[in-house]
């Protein structure tokens, strides 16, 4: 089961006791944040949480699998997410 937006935003609204809007807002603020770390090329850090760090892709020839016609991708840049090692643990309790 994938935990969509709102479903998100619905959870975070519990968790944080808050409203929905209010969540939402959080939400919209953490993403132009993000985005615009992201488009300065700057890493962000959440310490034990994880990193987002933005990455070139180069421009590349790609297939059509339908019409295994060839075509040009072009360049763009994507994010990695690297988790922190607090996220790991809580995801991977010991036995």
């Amino acid at each position: 089961q994938i935990m969509n937006k709102a479903d998100f935003i619905s959870k975070l609204a519990v968790e944080m006791n808050i409203s929905q809007q209010q969540s939402r807002q959080f939400m919209k603020a953490f993403q132009v944040v993000l985005t615009e770390a992201m488009k300065q090329d700057s890493p962000v850090m959440l310490q034990g949480f994880g990193t987002f760090t933005p990455w070139s892709q180069k421009e590349r020839i790609g297939r059509n699998p339908h019409t295994g016609i060839s075509c040009a991708i072009p360049a763009r840049t994507s994010v990695k997410f690297k988790p922190g090692k607090f996220l790991l643990r809580d995801l991977n309790p010991s036995k």
